[in-house]
């Protein structure tokens, strides 16, 4: 971070700062390189000079730190054990290869469409035949966490070196011989998982079947075989895993190792027979269980002790509950013997265990293929288990997003009541999204739940709504959180500013954006400012922007704006008995009610006085606003604008689309009425708007607006008279049904709105 500090561009430094605040491993190796061009090369480079930006992994949506934590993806804000996140919500894994997968994959999720694909049918095939699911999910349990042990296998291979340290420790030689059983038992289950999926029929879950082909394990399996016996599994438990580990190379490999083990065998049959013998010369029901840290001991229940004591040859009591836990010192003796023996046992395996290991690694290139395979496998099947049980749908990739009945998945899987869904739809005619609404009315939840569903998609999962479309979108950014950052000194506006400069810097028309109530941490006429010239940025971008605010003259003042669509939230307001009912559905245009405030302030009994106290002030402010109101023709042009690209969208919708034959044409004729009629209704407007202007006094024309003076000075070829030329033409082409002029006079339409 010093090396950042010190030569990073000054413009660029903040939004670097919050890019890196989670990428610790990728701000090490930056510095590492920095430092061997310091030392190594001898290059130093000036204060500030060096372009510095992050990112992402290839062929993968890059989603920040902080969005990833506003939007809860990996961990609850509330409650970090608690389950109810993205990744808490999808993590129905049986593998941690798995759930390690599941986790990066939702960090990072995919912008490459083909895979997305691929991802999409094999899903499909899972849910929809049971018996391959359900083989599925039972063959993916028997497998343990393969990934550390390639890579504790691998390490010397990597490094050259021989890794056996000089005073090597009983737990090497046990974790050693743990390695070589975890890796049997993993070469062992893949039989059971590809039988599972032997007969599927998508591209993706043949390709992994592939992988799984007998002649990519059969080398493998053989010297694992010709090592280690064929009876020797993983366990878990810790007296099962030393049997497991002492009786895990093959009898007759060693004399030596086959005598310690028949040692070890005798030891532990004596300690067992002295507790037998404990328990019927004392007439005690004594059980015996075994520990890493005290081996054997015995367990009596305390209801047999009620009416005697315990006999004194029992040592190191403890009560636990209603037991009590004992030894003898005979039986500490047994087991240090039975220690002894283990340890000989594992250190005569060792040479033979190392032997198999240096043999493995030699073939050790299938193994981390199929390991990730079964991680993609486990990931998919957790996909198809919340699919199943809930009503999700498979999504398709378009070049715009639409949404019907859309769901939050998080709050949906939580709340006990049912969800209210809500639809979307967002191209470029509709990019940049207004949404207002009462405090409470679920706005941000609508947005929220928007890129919560982008992300499932571009995981290659089916999304909880009834028809869902994406586009691909390669950057994620959500400012939604008001907190201050004690770590970065910060107050919750100047983090909400870094934020958005952050996002303003790495923006681009692949990207969606959701932000909730900009400009809120400072005064008001500030906080509006804000918000106008940043949404003025976030329209020029041609991103997908979901846009809440509780600043009302921000909708009014962008309404007309190619691009800007204006939503609210719905609610049921009864002011005479004081009364709200939320609907949370959304509807067009911006939120009527003015005073929702205030309103709503009422519902939760704030004092009267001070109700109608803000009632009158409220009363004052609109009379004062409703005065300076005036015609303009600006808005009447910028709505030609919009109702020309918006033309222009549908039409590119329409060649990609589906439709054809009568169904197309009476599409097409519908679309043309409705051009020819909006188109006459604002260049009505327009004409009423220049009346009204010429009528008005010398002491008007200083408040001319910039657009109308650029007319005037400019003449016949200002953009404003273009464009009221080109949309004539547009008209008169449409009209006729020419698609050759149509075609063209669209083209150079384009061209100019993009221009402006």
């Amino acid at each position: 971070m010093e090396y950042i500090q010190r030569l990073a561009i000054r413009e660029d430094l903040e939004a670097i700062k919050i890019c890196l605040e989670a990428n610790y491993y990728a701000t090490c190796c930056f510095a590492a390189a920095m430092q061997y061009v310091e030392l190594g090369l001898s290059i130093s480079f000036p204060f500030h000079s060096l372009r510095i930006k992050f990112e992402p992994s290839e062929d993968s949506m890059m989603i920040d730190s902080q969005t990833c934590r506003s939007l809860e993806l990996i961990q609850n804000l509330q409650n970090p054990n608690s389950k109810a996140c993205l990744f808490g919500l999808l993590n129905q894994t049986l593998t941690p290869m798995g759930a390690r997968r599941l986790r990066v994959n939702i960090m990072q999720p995919s912008t490459n469409k083909e895979l997305l694909v691929r991802r999409y049918e094999a899903l499909a095939e899972l849910t929809s035949k049971e018996d391959i699911f359900f083989a599925v999910r039972q063959s993916l349990k028997s497998f343990v966490d393969v990934d550390k042990v390639l890579t504790a296998m691998s390490y010397a291979l990597i490094y050259q070196v021989n890794t056996i340290p000089k005073n090597p420790t009983v737990e090497y030689f046990e974790q050693q011989i743990n390695d070589v059983i975890m890796l049997k038992q993993f070469v062992k289950s893949i039989p059971l998982i590809r039988e599972a999926i032997g007969t599927v029929e998508s591209d993706l879950l043949k390709s992994i079947l592939d992988l799984f082909s007998p002649h990519a394990i059969a080398d493998v399996e053989a010297l694992i075989d010709n090592t280690i016996n064929e009876d020797i599994t993983y366990q878990s438990q810790p007296l099962d895993l030393r049997n497991q580990r002492t009786y895990a190379v093959k009898s007759g490999v060693n004399g030596f190792l086959d005598v310690a083990r028949q040692t070890y065998k005798e030891n532990t049959e004596d300690a067992l027979k002295l507790v037998d013998d404990l328990a019927a010369s004392h007439s005690l029901p004594l059980e015996v269980k075994y520990d890493t840290g005290r081996a054997f001991y015995v367990r009596i229940p305390v209801h047999s002790l009620e009416d005697r004591t315990l006999p004194e040859i029992f040592i190191n009591v403890y009560r636990r509950n209603k037991m009590v836990e004992c030894q003898t010192l005979d039986l500490v003796k047994w087991n240090q013997k039975i220690t002894d023996s283990h340890m000989e046992v594992v250190q005569l395996s060792d040479g033979s265990v190392r032997r198999l290991i240096d043999s493995v690694r030699e073939e050790i290139s299938p193994l981390f293929k199929i390991s990730e395979a079964i991680a993609l496998l486990d990931m998919l099947a957790s996909f198809a288990h919340m699919v199943t049980t809930q009503d999700y749908v498979r999504p398709e990739l378009t070049s715009a997003l639409a949404i019907n009945h859309g769901r939050h998945p998080i709050i949906e899987k939580i709340r006990s009541e049912k969800f209210i869904p809500n639809g979307a739809f967002a191209d470029q005619r509709s990019r940049f999204q207004i949404i207002t609404g009462c405090n409470m009315s679920g706005k941000s939840t609508y947005i929220r739940s928007l890129a919560l569903l982008t992300i499932m998609a571009q995981l290659g999962c089916f999304v909880p709504a009834s028809f869902a479309t994406f586009p691909v979108s390669h950057q994620l950014f959500a400012r939604v959180s008001i907190d201050d950052s004690t770590q970065a000194n910060v107050s919750s506006f100047s983090l909400e500013m870094r934020e958005t400069a952050f996002i303003l810097r790495n923006i681009d028309q692949r990207s969606m954006v959701i932000i909730d109530e900009l400009g809120r941490g400072t005064s008001t006429r500030d906080g509006l400012c804000i918000a106008i010239a940043v949404a003025e940025a976030l329209v020029e971008s041609h991103a997908l922007v979901w846009f809440v605010t509780h600043f009302r003259d921000l909708p009014k003042i962008l309404a007309e704006r190619s691009g800007v669509v204006n939503l609210h939230l719905e609610v049921n307001l009864q002011p005479e008995h004081d009364k709200m009912t939320m609907l949370y559905r959304v509807a067009n245009g911006w939120v009527e009610d003015e005073n929702y405030g205030i309103a709503l302030a009422k519902v939760v009994n704030l004092p009267q006085g001070i109700i109608s106290k803000a009632e009158e002030v409220s009363k004052k402010l609109k009379e004062i606003t409703e005065r300076k109101k005036k015609s303009s023709k600006t808005i009447a042009i910028q709505r030609r604008r919009k109702l020309i690209l918006s033309l222009y969208q549908q039409l590119q919708h329409a060649k990609e689309g589906n439709m054809e034959g009568r169904v197309l044409a009476t599409w097409l004729k519908n679309l043309q009425d409705e051009f020819v009629r909006r188109m006459a209704a604002i260049d009505e407007d327009i004409a009423a708007a220049g009346t009204a202007q010429s009528s008005v006094g010398a002491n008007e024309d200083a408040e001319m607006t910039d657009v109308e003076q650029e007319e005037e000075d400019e003449g016949p070829t200002t953009p404003n008279l273009l464009l009221q030329q080109r949309s004539a033409e547009v008209r008169t082409a449409f009209s006729q049904g020419s698609p050759t002029e149509l075609s063209s006079v669209f083209r150079s339409e384009k061209n100019m709105t993009d221009g402006s």
